[in-house]
């Protein structure tokens, strides 16, 4: 219950389908109780057992109630059948039972009809907010979870709350209520009788409960196995062209294999204790009802304390009690399987957001001075990637930062950005710490080109126009001739508005590298950084993005992380690091005179070249 209250706020916007849906089921209960009741008097015409009664009762009080309901019913039957004929009366009780039949029936079509706003309404919100959420969270979330168990969560563990946990709304309101005005008609007609009934049925609404106990913990692993497989195909579709080449089909296809072989036994165990829930209740409700036809043939025929019409509209009631029992065990296997969802959705939602601008954060759309990293410490989770850092770059500075792998070259990049947040330090734009200006206008000072041209299914202009959404065509062309893109773009069957395919895959790596260059020319922030944006590149392609580079870099403060020590010869300062230290500081000419470390990978580069 704890989970369906955290559910609960999704709820409020679709309350009035809520009280519609409740009003419905109340009424379908009451006339799903009535048209069992109404059977009596029926049997009773047709068999000619009713008492005759031709003095019109007086109501007397709320104690004489079911005397009087007996009075009167009797009355009226009498001075009908007497006038009328008893076939007339018959038609009437036909009528009536039709009457509340359909009723009945257009009651449960609209407390279902209802029910469907509200369920979908909380599907779609629900989505949306996880949606929102993935894209809030920063980027160390990604780096403990798997893409595929969060996708799997979106999908389906927002359908599984949505089927089946949200099932305790008409767990709660219809079944019950239905059950509850069938127990006071069933005591209205004979309270020894019904007494007897519910000795049985917590004994065997015990033995329905056993099945269901180990429910919630199969399905958790259930969904943990859906998010496994969605794992390996988003790995898999993502890596083809390393699983082929390395002839990888048949150990990938295993490992898909085996996460589904998993999947099948925890389905199959889950539906069969879900599909012994029915048999078992109808089963444990035969066998009251069996025991009820023995003790109330008793009543009928020895003791003659209860009419023969009575007892079978009470054995129709009791029957009644079946249905809703049954959806009642079936949906609480449901609510458990649907808890284990719930739980699954709401560790992403309550999941805490570290990285998010202060209250009162500074909005800030200029910079006009420095940029200043002061004595900062990084490390991820154990491992320490930066140890007393500093740096100062002016407006208008190209500083590029080379060293070895791992040496936290792409880190700075990371936490200029601030996708991570300094372990110890700070670092400042203009004097203010980058903690208290607000995240979006941070993030809109700098434009980001990295090793990965990160492109999306969509046309040209929709990946360029992302940094400028309102873009015009002529100022997107305008970004490509920049780029050193648009000789390629023009010669396209549709120009930008061509398709690129999925992760850009129509075109070449140095094609998607100048789109990307293009996509942060659009965005003309101030601030430019170029994650090893030409090491992914061959040497033709690595030219024409190098030219495309120092157009983008012009007149723009730029830090340049690279591997190729040759793209950053005209660079104001450059930053060589070891081991997330600064062991050498200078321009390339000072770096080679010096004959250190900078000297050894150039010289390392030139010889491998």
């Amino acid at each position: 219950m704890s989970n369906f209250k955290k559910i609960v706020p999704f709820i409020y916007p679709y309350k009035k389908y809520a009280f519609l849906n409740i009003f419905f089921n109340v009424l379908y209960a009451l006339f799903s109780t009535l048209s069992f009741v109404s059977l009596i008097p029926m049997v009773q015409v047709l068999f000619d057992q009713t008492k005759r009664n031709t003095i019109k009762p007086v109501y007397t009080g709320i104690s004489e109630i079911k005397k009087y309901g007996e009075d009167s019913l009797s009355y009226f039957i009498t001075t009908t059948t007497d006038t009328y004929g008893a076939g007339h009366t018959l038609g009437i009780m036909v009528a009536g039972i039709i009457s509340i039949f359909l009723l009945k029936n257009l009651c449960d079509y609209l407390a279902m009809f209802f029910i469907n706003f509200l369920r979908n309404g909380i599907l779609r919100d629900m989505r949306n907010a996880m949606y929102k959420k993935t894209l809030e969270l920063p980027l160390a979330f990604y780096s403990e979870k798997r893409k595929g168990d969060v996708i799997s969560r979106i999908s389906g563990d927002v359908n599984e709350v949505q089927t089946s946990f949200l099932a305790i709304l008409e767990l709660i309101v219809k079944e019950p209520l239905t059950i509850i005005f069938t127990i006071f008609a069933m005591l209205y007609i004979s309270v020894k009788l019904t007494v007897f009934v519910f000795v049985f049925i917590p004994i065997s609404g015990y033995l329905i409960s056993l099945i269901g106990k180990q429910l919630k913990k199969q399905s958790t692993k259930a969904q943990q196995e859906q998010g496994t497989f969605l794992s390996t195909i988003e790995e898999t579709i993502g890596g083809l062209k390393v699983v082929k080449g390395y002839n990888a089909e048949n150990y990938f296809n295993s490992v898909f294999q085996n996460s589904t072989d998993r999947f099948f036994k925890l389905s199959n165990s889950i539906g069969n204790r879900q599909n012994l829930a029915s048999p078992a209740s109808e089963f444990m409700g035969i066998l009251v009802i069996t025991i009820l036809l023995w003790f109330g043939g008793q009543m009928v025929l020895i003791d003659k304390t209860l009419d023969a019409a009575s007892f079978i509209g009470y054995m129709s009631l009791a029957y009644n009690i079946l249905t809703p029992a049954k959806a009642i065990s079936k949906a609480s296997y449901g609510v458990k399987r649907g808890n284990a969802a719930a739980e699954r959705v709401l560790e992403v939602l309550e999941q805490e957001n570290t990285i998010v601008s202060k209250e009162n954060a500074v909005e800030k759309t200029t910079f006009d001075d420095n940029i200043n990293v002061q004595n900062i410490n990084f490390k991820y989770e154990e491992e320490t990637v930066l140890k007393d850092f500093s740096l100062q770059i002016k407006k208008g500075q190209t500083v590029a930062l080379v060293g070895q792998s791992g040496s936290g070259k792409s880190t700075i990049a990371n936490l200029l950005t601030r996708f991570y947040d300094v372990t110890d330090g700070s670092i400042s734009i203009d004097g203010i710490n980058i903690k208290d200006i607000n995240l979006q206008s941070l993030r809109g000072l700098m434009g980001l080109v990295t090793q990965d041209s990160i492109l999306f299914n969509d046309t040209i202009k929709a990946n360029i126009s992302l940094g400028k959404l309102d873009a015009t065509d002529d100022e997107i062309i305008e970004a490509l001739k920049i780029a050193n893109a648009y000789e390629f773009v023009k010669d396209l069957p549709k120009g930008i508005y061509t398709n690129i395919g999925d992760s850009g895959n129509k075109l070449s790596g140095g094609q998607r590298q100048r789109l990307s260059i293009a996509r942060a020319v659009l965005k003309n922030p101030p601030i430019m950084i170029l994650d090893e944006a030409t090491s992914a590149l061959d040497t033709e392609s690595e030219k024409f993005v190098q030219v495309a580079l120092e157009n983008m870099m012009q007149n723009r403060t730029s830090i340049v992380i690279a591997h190729r020590l040759s793209t950053i010869q005209k660079a104001d300062v450059i930053i060589v690091m070891q081991k997330g230290k600064i062991v050498e500081k200078g321009t390339h000419e000072e770096l080679i005179a010096h004959n250190g470390t900078y000297n050894k990978l150039v010289t390392m580069q030139s010889f491998e070249s």
